[in-house]
């Protein structure tokens, strides 16, 4: 990584302070959000599996 002046540096690892309470609306809201985002991404592989 020298040749391209590039130094590695060792980074502490973050650990995750957030927790996500998916019970009640809110919840239902995140889970129906991201299904949603799940399914447009992945359209073709559900097309093909349901062909199946």
């Amino acid at each position: 990584m020298k040749k391209y002046g590039v130094e590695i540096v060792d980074r502490p690892k973050i650990k995750p302070i957030k927790e996500f309470d998916l019970s009640g609306v809110k919840g239902e809201k995140i889970i129906k959000s991201l299904t949603e985002k799940i399914l447009i991404r992945h359209e073709k592989a559900f097309k093909r599996l349901q062909g199946m």
